[in-house]
């Protein structure tokens, strides 16, 4: 049998997106199919996401997606906000478990801390908390050091001053003036 014969036929794109779709609307928080629960430890699946998951998790999903537009993810520039962060600190917080607790932020939940004591963050990098307007700042600033460094009477006091520290051994001077200190 030739591999073609098995393959389905190509599908037609217009007649796939021609029909209407109804129109999703996510759950508001702790909103469930209606019916009974089953019970989660005998249902299927599907039904255990549609009960006990999708209430909670959805809502959470969109309040992530308008936090994230809030901060300007969607824009293609990199930035600080860290997506499964705010779903874990609005999960936790959103639990109905939880209803009667107080706001609790992301670094202050058990499991976080937990966590974070085996598993320590990288620092977050300067690009990142600096604005353009101060980047620009330390960039030239940092330029008109250089030119200033390469200036030939810059460079003529810096190798005096090289040479100065190497006759009089200032390292040692200092290390001798410290110890005096320390005898004291």
């Amino acid at each position: 049998v030739p591999l073609e014969a098995e393959m389905p036929p190509p599908l037609n794109m217009e007649q796939l997106f021609s029909a209407a779709v109804p129109e999703y609307m996510l759950p508001t928080l702790g909103e469930v199919p209606p019916g009974d629960p089953p019970d989660p430890k005998k249902c299927s699946p599907r039904e255990y996401l549609e009960f006990y998951i999708f209430p909670v998790l959805l809502p959470g999903l969109a309040a992530l997606l308008h936090e994230a537009d809030k901060e300007k993810c969607f824009e293609g520039k990199r930035n600080t906000f860290i997506a499964s962060d705010f779903l874990t600190e609005w999960l936790y917080n959103n639990n109905p478990k939880r209803k009667d607790e107080s706001f609790t932020e992301l670094f202050s939940i058990p499991f976080v801390k937990d966590w974070l004591k085996d598993h320590p963050r990288p620092p977050i990098p300067l690009s990142l908390l600096i604005s353009e307007e101060e980047a620009s700042l330390l960039i030239q600033s940092f330029w008109r050091g250089y030119r200033v460094r390469c200036d030939s009477e810059i460079q003529e006091l810096r190798q005096w001053q090289k040479k100065l520290r190497e006759e009089r051994h200032i390292k040692k001077v200092v290390e001798q003036f410290w110890t005096k200190q320390e005898a004291k």
